[in-house]
């Protein structure tokens, strides 16, 4: 029995296939349990690596494709934007991904500055591989409020 289930979705690499993935997206997170401002970081963070995927990946090509790969787990979800534009072994290439360093040039990143800020700061993970082609993988924890059961009252 596998400790995860393992979702891949293939979309065109055009700009009106994004809202499709950040739908799908939020709907996986639901059902794992995140909050509605999490969902909304998810949401925006993998809009960015689509979004980066459509504007920079296949410049010339029209029939560029984007495959996300999403791994649901009880307490996670991880996500992988490849635009490789053939399937991968998700375990295989989780493990080929080295973290960004702060010391690199975001500007010689394919997936630009501000797009990636907005994925390392909304998501709990973030990787990058761009060896033939670029791959984005990022993890989100679900993070539940910590109230003690016993606390009788608020102070103020």
């Amino acid at each position: 029995m596998r400790a995860f289930d393992y979702i891949e979705i293939r979309i065109p690499a055009k700009p009106q296939y994004v809202s499709v993935i950040r739908l799908t997206i939020s709907g996986m997170a639901t059902r794992i349990g995140f909050s509605y401002d999490q969902i909304e970081d998810l949401k925006i963070a993998v809009s960015e690596a689509v979004t980066n995927v459509v504007q920079h990946a296949y410049q010339g090509i029209e029939d560029g494709e984007i495959v996300i790969g999403s791994a649901l787990y009880p307490h996670k979800i991880e996500v992988m934007i490849s635009d490789f534009g053939s399937s991968f072994n998700f375990e295989e290439v989780k493990s080929n991904i080295g973290p960004y360093r702060d010391y690199e040039n975001v500007e010689l990143i394919r997936e630009g500055g501000l797009g990636l800020f907005l994925m390392e700061t909304l998501m709990d993970e973030v990787r990058v591989n761009n060896e033939g082609g670029a791959t984005v993988f990022m993890t989100k924890y679900v993070t539940r409020e910590q109230v003690g059961e016993d606390v009788e009252q608020i102070s103020t």
